[in-house]
């Protein structure tokens, strides 16, 4: 026995969390490629890897140069220790970034051209008209904004800000023929990177790099020098910071403190234009103190998440994915109220699929509504202008009870989370900000209203942010009820929350740090000990992340008592895949589409008697031991059936599904002679078929009313 639970939990039989990561934003490089996909569309993908690149640096990577730096021996979960991640990530990640130019050099910008957009890749390719035109353009918007800074003995080496764009040159004072200084200037931010030349020459439209025009103007901003090099350099620091919250008498101001910080924190990243003059190169290398492995010498333009700016350029409609609109929800296509509506059953939400209105709406109509009485709800992130946090607002300031959780530690959205929290304290909303040492990440709202028969509790969970903006974006699940069983959990949910008031029982909700992982193993367990009985034995989950070694040791052991294991995870998967004698029966799906996968849904056959949960965790340790998180049951017979459906679809997708393979790479499934199944694409079709059904229902409806029957 103690051998087989050795191969459950040997590092071998795990992958490295970075590896997958990378192996992740490979997955949608590899869309960026796909030449099947309409071009403007494979531009996003690529800005997409830029972007999460870049995070990727700002926490995974600046996270292992800290343990390098504390001397820190832990290994991981597949036994590496963080020098040898640092080494594996240094080479995959130099692999990663020359594809992706090598992507947008040789596949894209060709197919941009011939499709009637050209990218001049350099100043020097400008016709006289064009230059004309560009120069002016910089003495009248740019000039005024730039602020060139120069090195000298009395002028210290300027803070060079996290991800920001800049151009290092060399010059040369005109008199002197020796001495050469560094000098620099930002690119602004605050300025449209992509400029449009006026110039169209056979009917193709040009654009120009912002910072193309800065590097041709330079003489301007520094007048008595000679500019004998100059070239755009860009760097990453360390983002990531701990907070001693039990030190911290205002967290609020803490968290200010720590996103200063964030400017000069360690550099981890150097990218610099290929070419760099080798003596403005070890300049910036003395500077930074960044190691050989730490320079990405980059073959076109620093930065490609300007892509994503790219795609928003009209006139290109017939390169992109068709436009989807949301489709309204059958269950509230009615005259009644949204309360009504809950009351007569609970209501499944399937976004971006079906619209995020519903939610908005609920807390809208609870903040006008007289006879609600409090409104309870935590916030994960939030947009910029968010129609729900001017509602919580509205309904504070017209006398309700109104407890909201900011979660400020929500990472990179931490200055918009603490303005928020202002804004809502000042509405007079009662502002939580979390638990010590915890992220409060469940997504649950309470709605508490007086009605005839007493007292009733109406409740939204949810997988997803309570985001206007995101939910357009993030495929992901949401339930509404008035179940009272659920409604006195939700109470207890907040009272833990702001006074540590935690019930002796639960009803029907699971949380996190308190029980959930116990939850899950158990119901795992349970699966296991039914296979080995012969009894009926299935697990289908789909999360956004799998590396928790508890929960894959237990799934390693139920696929060794064959249970059948169907697993969608988008990202990060430290599980291996179809090895004999150890998971042949799990198999693992990484839907990569236009729409970001971000539901949590969790199916367990139970000897024939289903049960299905949702939820707002993912299978890592710090959903399951770090954060306030929230599982709850989908118990409505045909809302289950729904749930269910949206598990099979996916995993029936052959056209945007990468399927794990033994070795740890993704491979997308053989087509050839099957019906195809693009499930992103078949969720809108049944939305709008859904919701049209449902239209024509009530026509029907209103027709067999307002009708007279005949005589």
């Amino acid at each position: 026995m103690a051998e087989t639970e050795n191969i459950y939990t040997n590092p071998k039989n795990y992958v490295n969390r970075e590896m997958s990561w990378l192996e992740f934003d490979y997955r949608i490089l590899g869309e960026a490629r796909d030449k099947q996909i309409p071009l403007f569309e494979r531009l996003k993908f690529l800005s997409i890897t830029a972007s999460n690149l870049d995070e990727f640096f700002m926490v995974r990577v600046a996270s292992l140069k800290d343990q390098v730096h504390a001397r820190y021996k832990k290994l991981d979960i597949a036994g590496l220790k963080p020098e040898e991640q640092l080494e594996m990530i240094g080479r995959k990640t130099h692999d990663l970034v020359s594809l992706q130019y090598s992507t947008y050099n040789r596949s894209l910008l060709p197919a941009l051209e011939s499709h009637g957009l050209l990218v001049v890749s350099s100043h020097e390719q400008l016709t006289e008209a064009e230059g004309r035109y560009v120069d002016k353009y910089f003495q009248e918007t740019v000039y005024p904004v730039l602020t060139p800074m120069a090195v000298d003995s009395s002028r210290p080496f300027p803070l060079v800000r996290n991800k920001s764009l800049n151009i290092a040159a060399l010059v040369q004072k005109k008199d002197e023929k020796e001495v050469l200084e560094f000098a620099m200037v930002q690119v602004p931010s605050v300025l449209p990177r992509i400029v449009e030349l006026p110039e169209t020459r056979d009917g193709v439209r040009r654009v120009v790099l912002l910072e193309e025009i800065i590097e041709r103007n330079m003489k301007q901003l520094f007048l008595n020098y000679n500019i004998v090099a100059a070239h755009p350099f860009r760097i990453m620091r360390n983002a990531d910071f701990t907070l001693d919250e039990e030190e911290a008498s205002d967290l609020l101001v803490e968290i200010k403190k720590q996103l200063k910080k964030r400017q000069w924190g360690e550099v981890i990243r150097l990218e610099v234009e290929e070419g760099v003059d080798k003596h403005l190169l070890k300049i910036l290398r003395k500077e930074m103190a960044v190691g050989s492995e730490d320079i990405y010498v980059i073959n076109g333009p620093l930065d490609l998440t300007f892509l994503m700016k790219m795609y928003g350029m009209e006139g290109f409609d017939d390169l992109k994915a068709p436009s989807y609109t949301p489709r309204p929800v059958p269950a509230l296509m009615n005259d009644d109220d949204i309360f009504t509506n809950i009351r007569n059953g609970d209501i499944l939400l399937h976004h971006p699929y079906q619209t995020f209105d519903p939610v908005v709406n609920f807390v809208r109509m609870a903040a006008r509504d007289p006879e609600v009485l409090a409104i309870k709800q935590t916030l994960y992130r939030v947009s910029g202008h968010s129609p729900i946090v001017a509602a919580l607002a509205e309904a504070a300031e017209s006398g309700k009870q109104v407890s909201v959780l900011v979660e400020l530690k929500a990472r990179f959205d931490e200055e918009n989370n603490i303005n928020w929290a202002k804004k809502l304290e000042q509405a007079g909303c009662h502002v939580i900000y979390g638990l010590m040492g915890l992220k409060t990440h469940c997504k649950i709202t309470l709605v508490v209203r007086r009605e005839e028969d007493g007292i009733r509790r109406y409740v939204h969970l949810g997988t997803g942010n309570y985001n206007d903006s995101t939910a357009r974006l993030y495929t992901d699940c949401g339930l509404m009820t008035c179940d009272p069983k659920i409604g006195e959990d939700a109470t207890a949910v907040f009272n833990m929350l702001s006074g540590y008031s935690e019930p002796p029982t639960w009803n029907k909700l699971s949380l996190a740090p308190l029980w959930l992982r116990s939850k899950f193993v158990k119901m795992i367990r349970r699966e296991t000990a039914h296979a080995r009985k012969g009894r009926p034995a299935r697990i289908m989950a789909k999360m956004n992340s799998l590396c928790d070694k508890e929960i894959i040791a237990e799934l390693y052991e139920a696929s060794c008592a064959g249970v059948e294991i169907q697993l969608v995870v988008r990202g990060i998967c430290c599980l291996k895949a179809g090895i004999l004698g150890l998971s042949e029966h799990i198999s693992v799906h990484s839907i990569v589409g236009n729409y970001l996968e971000h539901a949590r849904i969790f199916y367990f056959e139970n000897d024939g008697s289903p049960e299905v949960y949702m939820g707002s965790a993912d299978w890592m340790p710090r959903n399951l031991d770090k954060r306030v998180e929230i599982l709850f049951p989908v118990e409505d017979p045909q809302l289950k059936e729904k749930v269910i459906h949206i598990l099979r679809v996916q995993l029936e997708d052959n056209v945007k599904a990468h399927i794990l393979q033994p070795d740890g790479t993704y491979e997308k499934p053989d087509k050839r002679g099957k019906v195809l199944v693009m499930a992103q694409k078949q969720f809108c079709e049944e939305a709008a078929a859904m919701a049209r059904r449902q239209v024509e229902e009530t026509d029907v409806h209103k027709t067999r009313v307002f009708v007279p029957e005949e005589a």
